[in-house]
């Protein structure tokens, strides 16, 4: 093939360099946090599983505790934890307060890194217009300069500005299939912690 994408690339203005280097640093910082996230949404719910079976089996909360440590990427675990350690509440009223404190910590933890996948989504396809426009402009002026419109001077040109677009497409797409799915796992997770923060109100009053 006479122009392949990455001899397209290296014949590509300044300004669609610097836009295509954006796009792939998007790119790679997108496909990075998405299978961190994967690695941890998997590990905190086997976690998860794992600590609400201990959970279910002990009765004394000291134990539960100290099997709890183990669990180290489970927001189940880590919000007993967390309430388990302050020891601070006196009555059912403020122990939900408290709950609810630490419920919202480990959701911000299940939420990070993704609004750089939504940012990633919605504004990579925009930056790769640009480098499109910019370069089709370009085009346009070398055929003015060359005075010839024929098809064999303008398809490289235009070929060479297009890129940019695909590249951008090519970075927001994963990104926004990998945004919704990691939202949806985060809400129920969320949902589960909400549920069990009801369950761990009577538990540790009741123990």
């Amino acid at each position: 093939m006479e122009h392949s994408a990455i001899q397209l690339i290296l014949q590509a203005g300044y300004v669609v360099k610097a836009v295509i280097a954006i796009l792939l640093f998007f790119s790679v910082v997108s496909w990075t946090i998405i299978f961190y996230k994967w690695r941890h949404f998997t590990k905190a719910d086997k976690e998860s599983y794992n600590f609400l079976r201990v959970y279910e089996s002990t009765q004394n909360p000291k134990d539960l505790f100290s099997s709890s440590k183990k669990f180290t990427v489970s927001p189940l675990s880590s919000l007993f934890r967390s309430v388990y350690s302050e020891k601070t509440y006196t009555e059912r009223d403020e122990l939900k307060r408290m709950l609810r404190r630490y419920s919202a910590l480990e959701s911000a933890k299940l939420e990070r890194y993704l609004n750089f996948l939504a940012t990633t989504g919605s504004t990579t396809p925009f930056i790769g217009l640009f480098g499109t426009v910019w370069g089709i402009m370009n085009s346009f002026s070398g055929i003015g300069a060359a005075g010839s419109a024929s098809l064999a001077v303008v398809a490289p040109g235009i070929a060479e500005a297009l890129i940019a677009t695909a590249i951008g497409l090519a970075a927001a797409i994963p990104a926004v299939i990998a945004y919704n799915y990691y939202l949806s796992r985060t809400n129920r997770m969320i949902i589960e912690m909400e549920d069990f923060a009801e369950e761990l109100v009577d538990y540790i009053l009741k123990h």
